[in-house]
């Protein structure tokens, strides 16, 4: 029983590639129609975020990089930690309705319903992804560049993973817990401070504290893009948790979102 579920999981997008195609392509232009700013917000959004931050963070708490980063500016710090974690907290948010958006469509017609969370979580980080590749190309022609560069596809797609299967899990729960709809936002505004996002892990001079920081996936993540695209440094403890999390969390949330999907008719 578990490996058949778990192939129809992973085959998802590639047994529905026709109706996958169309329905990214759909949720991906819906974004901008009936917008003035259109394909604007995508930038003016994070940007208007980091500021925000950059400037309560680096102006009123005096909160810099670790010297191991050199000159490295405190806005390119955070917007190197920020970006993908924009992308993580985009898909988490918008988990909870995922289901209960498309319940007509899973309720009277035969509809692959696993292809839904593969959307959800596609869709925020084909957004995202446009402003962290414009934000390489500047650190690339700053001279940040060098080859471990190479790797920040694989780490991309990992957290991508990491956060489908998260996103499985909370989609298939908030079709029978509504409230799960109000705790998700908690959960990722916690999240978010809990992550050396806004401050470098350094200021933390609890050692017992800092080695718990290694039990938040988006910590490992964070780290491995800074420590990659500024020092130059592969962090292989952070690159070993990201790999078993990814996967643990792509299959068993896969897993789990096949074995309850036959429920959902009758809650919806």
């Amino acid at each position: 029983m578990l490996f058949p579920l778990l192939q129809q999981w992973v085959l998802t997008p590639f047994a529905n590639y026709r109706l996958f195609h169309n329905f990214v392509r759909q949720d991906f232009t819906s974004q901008f129609i009936g917008s003035v700013g259109g394909i604007l917000w995508l930038f003016i959004t994070p940007v208007v975020n980091i500021l925000i931050y950059s400037f309560v963070f680096r102006y009123v708490f005096g909160v810099r990089p670790p010297p191991e980063f050199g000159q490295t500016s405190f806005v390119i710090f955070m917007m190197v930690g920020y970006l993908p974690w924009f992308a993580f907290a985009d898909a988490l948010g918008k988990s909870p309705g995922l289901l209960l958006e498309k319940a007509p469509l899973i309720t009277k017609v035969m509809f692959p319903v696993n292809i839904l969370p593969v959307v959800g979580s596609l869709i925020p980080y084909l957004t995202h992804a446009i402003g962290f590749f414009l934000l390489l190309v500047y650190l690339a022609l700053s001279g940040y560049f060098n080859s471990l560069w190479l790797l920040l596809p694989f780490i991309f797609a990992l957290q991508f993973l990491f956060t489908l299967g998260l996103v499985a899990i909370l989609s298939a729960f908030c079709v029978f817990l509504r409230d799960l709809q109000q705790l998700v936002a908690l959960i990722i505004t916690s999240w978010f401070f809990l992550t050396p996002i806004v401050y470098p892990i350094s200021i933390i001079e609890n050692p017992a504290v800092r080695e718990f920081y290694n039990y938040n996936p988006m910590h490992s993540f964070v780290n491995l893009y800074r420590q990659i695209i500024l020092a130059g440094e592969l962090p292989l403890l952070n690159l070993q948790i990201v790999v078993c999390v990814s996967l643990l969390a792509y299959l068993g949330g896969g897993w789990l979102f096949m074995r309850i999907k036959h429920a959902f008719g009758d809650v919806l």
